[in-house]
C-alpha cells in the first residue's frame, strides 16, 4: 500500500504508516519517484516469501507459508483436518464463521448435517492450542452460530 496525498504533516504520515501503509508519497511528485517507490515495495514483498502471514496469538504462532504451528516455542502436531480448520480460522480472524460455512470449507457438500465432526475437531484443536481448553482464549464459540478466532495481537 502506497499512500499518495497532498497532506504533508508528519503526524498524518505516521498515522498512515502505523495503520499499515508501506510507503507515503506527498504530492506533487514525479513519475520516476513513484515508480521507484513501487519497485521498492515490490522488492520488499518478494523478499518475504509467499506472502502468507505469520500470525501470533499470545504464545501460539501459526506460520501459514511453512504450514507450522507452535505453542510456547514447541512445534504442535496437527492432523490435516485440524490444520485446515486452524488455517480457515486464522484467515478469518475476528470474523464469525457459521457452522455451515466451516463445514462446507473443510469437509465439502454433503456434510451439512454432521455438526458433531466440527465440534469434535474444534475440541481437539483447542486441547492442542489453548492454554486452558475449557476457557478458550483463541477460538471462541458463538452460541448457536459458529466460531470466531481472536484477532491477532
Amino acid at each position: 500500500i502506497i499512500i499518495l496525498s497532498v497532506r504533508d504533516q508528519e503526524k498524518v504520515k505516521i498515522q498512515a504508516l502505523d495503520a499499515g501503509a508501506d510507503d507515503y508519497l506527498t504530492k506533487p511528485f514525479g513519475m520516476g519517484e513513484l515508480m521507484a517507490r513501487v519497485r521498492g515495495v515490490l522488492r520488499r514483498s518478494l523478499q518475504h516469501g509467499s506472502g502468507e502471514p505469520i500470525m501470533r496469538f499470545d504464545t501460539l504462532v501459526v506460520d501459514l507459508s511453512h504450514r507450522k504451528v507452535s505453542k510456547d516455542g514447541e512445534e504442535i502436531s496437527l492432523t490435516p483436518t485440524e490444520y485446515d480448520l486452524l488455517k480457515l480460522m486464522v484467515q478469518n480472524a475476528g470474523k464469525v464463521l457459521t457452522h455451515k460455512q466451516i463445514i462446507q470449507k473443510i469437509w465439502g457438500g454433503g456434510y451439512e448435517e454432521e455438526a458433531h465432526l466440527l465440534r469434535v475437531n474444534i475440541s481437539n484443536l483447542r486441547r492442542k492450542i489453548e492454554g486452558d481448553p475449557t476457557r478458550p482464549s483463541v477460538i471462541f464459540t458463538e452460541p448457536g452460530v459458529g466460531y470466531r478466532m481472536r484477532v491477532e495481537d
